[in-house]
């Protein structure tokens, strides 16, 4: 069968043109054809490079030969490479093409689960005679090493002198590796050995057979057949021994080493600690020899063929002689002592395996290569099992009881794998020296319950906010079902009711209150908890812990901190003490020096040398960090540190480093496992939660690998973590030099990220292990169950087989004024997590995910080479275009992109491929295509849509197409174990560079699509309506499939639906998964727009979308019909007009009036919607309106000033209403309803208004014939009449709010609907919502203080990132509440407050209320300031007793020269009423003070005169606003969610 060539690769020469044979030859193209590639290229910018161009900008190993052509995902381009084929003694036959030599060999097929360490393992002599199939998907990503002799005249990096393997088996090859010390690559090193190489095979598919049938004898056939064979039936050991003896190493020591296949480095560990080391034959007369200690080398085969060796051995028995058996001398000196060995199934090959030590109960994780094992069940009496493999119970090593001799069946040497257990070496070379002065040595064997039912405090992390998103819903919800399955009672505190922990069932009790110091400590006075939990609630609940345990408050009332002790929490944070820690195991930050003052810092930059970073202590997401090149840059950045911490560290700039971090777990026995490695796309200078980040890492070498590895387990036991923690570390891009940035002791984003990544469940992991606080008996890694596979425990690290790709996802355009670059300080507000076999696919798919717009890796925008060059070396969130503009259309090199960016090049290739197999599809057309170019195309991870445009079609025929080609998806499990073992895990993906998908099809479930990356206007509300949608129809029996891409999402967790696919949410793959597992309908109401986006399209493709038609939901959704709709139902709405010229909306406007709205449809969060008051500002907000959604209608709406907004949430079943909640905004129309403050219930409403609002819902659900949740916003205007703004035929954000505050589950109710199983009807709940006893009150969080640059102030256009919400009697009291809970300090009477009064053009009567809310400051007692203007203003209304303090600056001016600002800064100004609404420069400089000197700010008229009249009811009380009189003893002033609704009843 021929294969196609991308046309890139054509014209190579002679030479080239044989190595590529067979290939298709394409003919020259037709006049009409170059036409239309010629539009092709001109669409995606595409310029054509020859593959000698492409070679040279690898730039980094000089002239490379390719290994017989590119091929796999991850090479530059494509071509063919000779196939080959392997074939199994069972006759199963995989074909695939060669990377390395090509001849024909026969072995025995194994695989090997490492994700590093490929030179180290084909060197390897037990290895000789295997055909080694490596389940991680990659090889040659590093290359091979430089390996000069070292000082034992060992080739370095080498575990023998050549490739040991028979031949090498992988799914993906890269053919251009990047790396600093490669030399060659590995297709050049595996043809000088004259190995084979074959990659194009599905391993994991692969490796389900032989784990089911056990290793086999396989071929692998280029054009000579071979018969099969099997090396165990040799004496494969006496292939690979010495034949002379061998002398390493001097010292007074001497060890004599049996060479059965002595790995290099085993020779270089033991010389390493001084000693003197003799290495002879295998079957060499030992008897003759003097030496201090017998070593028994590792090897490979079957030990019964070593009865030489065994028989020496017997006599090495009857002596003292310390003896130290490796991998294959466990089992001779087993053999030796009487025991029996057997061939395992398949081995145990890679570099996670978990042993325990069974005279300690240690768990190390150890790299093993070894088929066969000792039988420990029948061992004589003076020999005990040393060490046992916690997944499978094989055994492990030996250890005799009265004599010195020890084995273990690992590799201590670690080359490759982890370093945990080389202390083995110092052990038996201990025993000889010990031998060797007294002439004996003795043996190294040297030989409570649980209390249930503690009651456990659970700090939640508060509102959404930049930095500390939904990952702490996760995390918290997943820890509280680990603690309840300990016994343990749970207390959670979280005012975000939003979240799926604070919903009923999950935690025994919640708070929705400030997770503050003050209000904790009321809480553990009434709750008197015996624990508490810091780790779970991000920077919000440690720091809130840290204080507590300062204050002496956990000590007081005898609460013990779970987990990572205080004081290590404290070394972790503050960086002074952090440095200290690490400088007293020898590892090192980069050169720094921790400050309290701006004087300090100055000179801290100058003695280090500029540029230098600040990085600031105790902080979330780096806020507070920055570059400085000079002192003003670093003034600017200190002043705004300290204002929200209390101490910076003033650090050399690394910028450019690589970045790496690793996922550590301890337990209290001091095991510890790394869990997941992960590596930034990005280089130093870019926030880890601002870069795109790969795992596991794609570009270190298994030394780097390693020595982070070693180094982060020895920085966590050195800090005495327990639980879960996060390392960072900062890699030169030219060495193995690092320094580490940070250690966070909690869970993080990264922890989320790596949990979804790997499948281990972190957080349930770290609570089981914290418990040990409470408990006699500490909880320990091994003996918690592996909830993934359910065959093995945690106390093992993770292989992954895959490759995950993590997206940010960025909204700084929804900000004025925002600074656009990207930087130390993370600003994205979410993030998307794809999964993949290899990166081209990961990337391609993460890009789609983050934003349904985007197509993948191709140009958005056209750049000049001014604008691609600095946005490229001063990023901002479209970073990622320049590169795909520099490849597509500028034709850069990979070095030159390097260059500017310091992105890896490795990244960098594969970024180029994408390009060139782009230019390469363009050469086609729906009839030409052939089919190998689609499957590469699909492959490398282009969508239909993708392929579509670059063969002239439209999406739907491209499917079409490839599935007529019978190109369809595969689908994986993420197993954690590189499937090892077998699984019984639910967690998916689909792929196509696989054959076979690893699971069956025969539930037929619902489906569930999910929400997606959290952006504004879409957050953890919308997973919220998920998960509670997945447990309700479980409950109701229904299988579920669940379809989300988010990592920080509970609905993404295993255990919440029967299967969980991390997928994109396009409609391809919705479809994809859709069919393939034959799902019965489709949930598209709970998501957020996205889902509701794709009910149409789903319909139109067969899909059986369940609750509201489509047709009804389009309905909704598009204002023409909507606007029909409420004009049939004789329901009021703002006069509009739909925008199709200029002309007409002008017309329009002066019709109506000024002020409009500018508002497009099927957005979110108000895109592009803007308050336009003047003819001037029309046409720019029109043309802003069309960029965010140019297939959209856009619309013109009357303005009504003074209008108060009413949200309404309902669930109607098949139109009619069963349920509703109407709550109303404490701020008028103008604000965003996700920025407003919501009431409910909406006590202060006449009842015939709520009665009117009530039988507009009615109607509007009967008539769109509703069978599900729908919102709907409506104005209640200052004449009195209801005027709707919009239906939405979904899941709102405010419907967990509404939900949780009427006791309505409404979510469950609407689910029951849709799946038709009759919900109850709470309507006599619901119509009494205005009598409850108690009032909800919601506030939006927003994350100012990390966007800087960003106007603080409210609008049309959402800006919060996050909400929160708290219960009082009153809404005056729940108000307070919940503006502590977003992080707002409220200032005390006595304390300056500085007002300015709205402007003339708000009106007279916002100006009245202004002054009326500045009164009731005043009355409070507070130091009242003001400027000049507003004091005339204030005086004439009455008001005196102000302080003129003016807030001027001439145009450029410092804003330190206003007396105003410079107040704020130096604290005499504790809260700014900024009531202006003005976007002057004036205006916008004393709110953006107030935001970055950390003052409190309120900039709403409403909000000011609401707080004020709060303050004056509960100001003074400690249960509403503390004030630190609360003392133990007293009666708290707390409740929780339960007792508020007790009081209904």
């Amino acid at each position: 069968m021929l294969n196609a060539v991308p046309t890139s690769l054509r014209g190579l020469g002679r030479t080239a043109s044989r190595s590529l044979l067979p290939f298709a030859r394409v003919a020259a193209p037709s006049a009409a054809k170059q036409e239309r590639v010629k539009s092709c290229h001109s669409i995606f910018g595409v310029q054509a490079r020859s593959f000698s161009d492409v070679q040279r900008s690898s730039g980094h190993l000089g002239p490379i030969d390719l290994g017989g052509g590119l091929g796999g995902t991850s090479g530059v381009s494509k071509r063919t490479d000779r196939k080959c084929t392997l074939v199994l003694e069972d006759g199963s036959v995989f074909s695939g093409q060669s990377f390395g030599a090509e001849v024909s060999v026969a072995g025995e097929v194994v695989f090997n689960t490492g994700m590093v360490g490929y030179v180290e393992n084909f060197t390897d002599p037990s290895y000789r005679g295997q055909i080694l199939v490596n389940t991680y998907p990659l090889l040659g990503n590093y290359g091979v090493q430089h390996s000069p002799p070292d000082e034992l005249g060992l080739p370095s990096g080498m575990e023998s002198d050549r490739v040991q393997v028979t031949a090498v088996i992988c799914q993906d090859y890269c053919h251009l590796p990047s790396h600093w010390n490669a030399d060659k690559t590995l297709s050049q090193w595996l043809k000088e050995h004259n190995v084979p190489g074959m990659y194009g095979v599905d391993t994991r598919a692969l490796t389900k057979k032989l784990r089911m049938h056990g290793s086999m004898k396989g071929k692998i056939v280029m054009e000579e057949d071979v018969p099969l064979s099997d090396p165990n039936m040799l004496n494969l050991v006496a292939h690979v021994s010495t034949k002379v003896p061998m002398t390493f190493g001097s010292g007074d020591v001497h060890i004599l080493a049996i060479d059965c296949g002595i790995k290099y480095n085993i020779i270089r560990s033991l010389c390493a600690a001084g000693v003197r080391m003799t290495v002879v034959p295998w079957n060499w007369d030992i008897k003759k020899e003097r030496f201090d200690g017998l070593f028994i080398s590792n090897g490979p085969g079957d030990p019964a063929m070593c009865e030489e060796t065994v028989a020496n051995l017997r006599w090495a028995l009857e002596q003292d002689i310390p003896i130290f058996g490796i991998c294959l001398g466990n089992q001779l000196l087993a053999r030796a002592a009487g025991c029996k060995t057997y061939k395992l199934k398949f081995g145990n090959r890679g570099h996670n395996q978990p042993v325990k030590d069974m005279l300690t109960d240690k768990v190390y994780i150890t790299p093993q290569n070894h088929g066969y094992a000792v039988d420990h069940t029948d061992l004589p009496p003076e020999w005990k099992p040393y060490f046992v493999n916690i997944n499978d119970v094989t055994n492990e090593g030996l250890v005799h009881v009265s004599k010195p001799f020890f084995s273990v069946q690992f590799h201590p040497e670690a080359s490759g794998g982890p370093e945990d257990t080389g202390f083995l070496f110092q052990r038996f070379i201990d025993k000889a020296r010990e031998y060797k002065r007294f002439g004996k040595a003795d043996s190294v064997y040297q030989t409570g319950p649980y209390f249930r039912n503690k009651k456990v405090l659970v700090l939640g992390s508060g509102g959404l906010q930049i930095g500390q998103a939904g990952e702490f819903d996760y995390s918290g919800s997943q820890a509280i079902k680990a603690l309840k399955e300990e016994g343990c009672e749970t207390i959670l505190v979280n005012p975000n009711i939003a979240t799926v922990q604070t919903a009923e069932g999950v935690a025994s009790k919640v708070y929705f209150l400030p997770v503050t110091t003050s209000f904790i400590e009321q809480i553990i006075e009434k709750e008197r908890p015996d624990g508490i939990c810091l780790q779970f609630g991000g920077q919000t609940a440690l720091n809130c812990g840290v204080e507590l345990w300062k204050q002496g408050v956990l000590e007081k009332y005898g609460v013990r901190v779970l987990g990572t002790p205080v004081e290590t929490i404290i070394a972790a944070e503050d960086r002074d003490i952090f440095k200290e820690k690490l400088e007293e195991i020898g590892e090192k930050l980069a050169p720094s020096i921790a400050c309290n003052t701006l004087e300090e810092s100055l000179e801290a930059a100058k003695n280090i040398g500029y540029p230098v970073i600040v990085r600031a202590a105790f902080a979330l997401g780096g806020l507070g960090s920055g570059f400085a090149d000079n002192e003003d840059q670093l003034t600017r950045l200190v002043e705004v540190s300290l204002s929200s911490s209390p101490q910076v560290l003033v650090e050399k700039s690394i910028k450019g480093w690589r970045e790496a971090e690793y996922e550590v777990v301890r337990d209290a026995y001091d095991n510890c496992v790394t869990v997941c490695n992960m590596e930034n796309f990005d280089p130093m200078g870019i926030h880890t939660g601002e870069s795109i980040v790969i795992a596991p890492s794609q570009t270190l070498s298994n030394d780097e690998y390693h020595m982070l590895r070693t180094a982060a387990v020895k920085v966590i036991r050195h800090l005495g973590i327990i639980g879960e923690c996060n390392i960072q570390y900062a890699l030169d891009k030219d060495s193995e030099d690092y320094c580490i940035i940070e250690v966070n002791p909690r869970l993080s984003r990264s922890s989320a990220l790596a949990s979804k990544a790997t499948g281990y469940p972190l957080a349930a992991v770290a609570a089981k292990l914290a418990l040990g606080e409470l408990w006699t008996d500490c909880i320990e890694l091994e003996k918690i169950p592996n909830a993934v596979t359910k065959v093995t425990t945690a106390a093992f690290e993770p292989s992954l087989d895959y490759c995950v790709v993590k997206y940010p996802r960025w909204d700084l355009s929804k900000f004025d004024r925002v600074e656009k670059q990207i930087g130390t300080q993370m600003r994205s507000v979410g993030e998307v997590m794809s999964i993949a076999r290899d990166f081209t696919e990961g990337i391609q798919k993460a890009m789609r995910m983050v934003n349904s717009s985007w197509k993948g890796f191709e140009p958005l925008t056209k750049f000049t080479d001014e604008e691609r060059d600095e946005e490229l070396a001063r990023p901002t969130p479209n970073r990622i275009y320049a590169i795909a503009d520099a490849f597509y259309n500028a034709g850069y090199s990979v070095d030159r992109i390097h260059e500017i960016t310091k992105i890896d090049r490795w990244f960098l290739s594969k970024l180029e491929y994408l390009a060139v197999l782009s230019n390469d599809l363009c050469n086609y057309n729906k009839e030409t295509v052939p089919k190998n170019m689609v499957l590469l195309a699909k492959k490398a991870g282009f969508s239909d849509w993708q392929i579509s445009k670059r063969i002239g079609c439209s999406e739907a025929e491209a499917r079409k197409l490839r599935i007529g080609m019978g190109i369809t998806p595969v689908v994986k499990q993420i197993d954690t174990l590189a499937a090892e073992f077998p699984a019984q895990t639910n967690y998916l993906y689909m792929t196509y560079n696989g054959a076979e998908s690893d699971v069956t099809f025969d539930d037929h479930g619902i489906m569930v699509v999910g929400c997606g990356t959290y952006r504004i206007g879409s957050s953890v509300e919308f997973d919220y309506g998920s998960v509670l949608c997945l447990r309700t129809l479980i409950a109701e029996g229904k299988k579920t499939v669940m379809i989300n891409c988010n990592p920080e999402t509970v609905s993404t967790d295993f255990d919440e639906s029967h299967r969980l696919y991390f997928e994109e949410l396009s409609l391809e793959r919705v479809l994809d998964i859709y069919e393939v597992e034959g799902c019965t309908g489709a949930v598209v109401s709970f998501g957020g727009q996205i889902p509701n986006n794709l009910a149409l399209p789903l319909k139109a493709n067969g899909a059986n979308v369940l609750g509201t038609t489509p047709e009804m939901i389009d309905g909704a959704e598009d204002r023409q019909k909507h606007s029909a709709m409420l004009d049939e139902l004789k329901i009021d709405q703002p006069a509009w007009s739909e925008l199709k010229t200029f002309e007409e909306a002008q017309g329009f406007c002066n019709k109506v009036g000024y002020p409009v709205l500018v508002r497009p449809s099927y957005v979110l969060s108000g895109a592009a919607m803007n308050v336009v008051r003047s003819e001037a500002e029309l046409k720019k907000f029109l043309d802003m309106a069309v960029e965010v959604s140019e297939d959209a209608p856009v619309v013109i709406t009357k303005f009504i000033e003074g209008a108060e907004e009413v949200d309404i949430d309902a669930v109607a079943d098949k139109g009619k209403v069963i349920a509703y909640a109407i709550a109303e905004h404490i701020e008028q129309g103008g604000v965003h309803s996700g920025d407003a403050s919501l009431v409910l219930p909406a006590r202060d409403m006449p009842k015939d208004v709520f009665l009117r609002l009530r039988d507009i819902v009615f109607k509007v659900a009967e008539r769109l014939e509703i069978t599900g949740p729908l919102n709907m916003q409506v104005l209640w205007c200052p004449d009195g009449s209801l005027k709707v703004i919009e239906t939405n035929v979904r899941a709102s954000r405010s419907l967990p709010f509404s939900s949780k505050v009427l006791q309505v589950d409404m979510t469950s109710l609407a689910t029951r609907a849709i799946i038709g199983h009759s919900p109850a009807n709470a309507l006599e709940i619901c119509d009494k919502q205005q009598e409850l006893p108690y009032v909800g009150v919601k506030v939006p969080q927003f994350s100012f203080k990390r966007l800087p640059g960003a106007d603080p102030t409210l609008g049309v256009e959402m800006s919060s990132t996050g909400e929160v919400a708290c219960f009082h009697q009153n809404k005056h009291g729940a108000y307070l509440r919940a503006l502590q809970s977003t992080y707002m300090k409220i200032a005390a009477p006595g304390e300056g407050v500085y007002v300015v009064l709205p402007e003339d053009r708000q009106g007279e009567g916002r100006k009245a209320k202004a002054v009326e809310a500045v009164k009731s400051w005043q009355k409070l007692g507070y130091d009242m300031y003001c400027g000049e203007r507003d004091m005339a203003i204030l005086e004439k209304a009455g008001v005196k007793g102000f302080t003129k303090l003016e807030h001027a600056m001439k145009e450029g001016e410092n804003r330190l020269k206003s007396p105003a600002v410079k107040s704020i800064k130096e604290g005499k100004i504790k809260l700014v009423l900024e009531m202006s609404h003005s976007k002057a420069e004036l205006f916008y400089v004393l709110r953006r003070s107030a935001v970055d000197f950390s003052c409190s700010l309120i900039t709403n008229v409403e909000q000011s005169l609401l707080m004020a009249q709060a303050l004056e009811m509960h100001g003074s009380d400690e249960g509403v606003v503390p004030r630190g009189k609360f003392k133990e003893g007293d009666i708290a002033e707390v409740e929780t969610y339960a007792e508020f609704m007790e009081m209904k009843e």
